[in-house]
């Protein structure tokens, strides 16, 4: 997704972060709703996503956070083909607020 003139610029560590998870949340969305995840496909190719794309993106990265400074013995721990630290939450979460998404 490259900057446009009516896109603001981005740290790119946030950047960075939302490149790696956003295709991991639409593959688990399309799982739960093909229609609103290929919707959101279609937004994140055009470079924008909608409010509700947004919250549900910010809602599972939250969700999915699993570098928590836990060990093994505590928990918890989450399966998945990508690590969410919260770090990546907190990044994911700043790119959204600077395209103006309230999360």
């Amino acid at each position: 997704m490259s900057d446009s003139p009516s896109t603001p610029p981005t740290d790119p560590v946030d950047e960075q972060a939302v490149r790696r998870l956003v295709p991991v949340w639409l593959e688990e969305a399309a799982h739960h709703d093909a229609d609103a995840a290929e919707r959101a496909r279609r937004e994140w190719e055009q470079g924008r996503l909608s409010s509700d794309a947004a919250r549900e993106l910010a809602d599972w990265v939250t969700a999915r956070v699993t570098d928590t400074g836990f060990n093994r013995d505590e928990g918890p721990s989450r399966q998945g083909p990508a690590p969410v630290s919260v770090a990546d939450k907190a990044a994911v979460h700043r790119w959204l607020a600077a395209r103006g998404h309230d999360v």
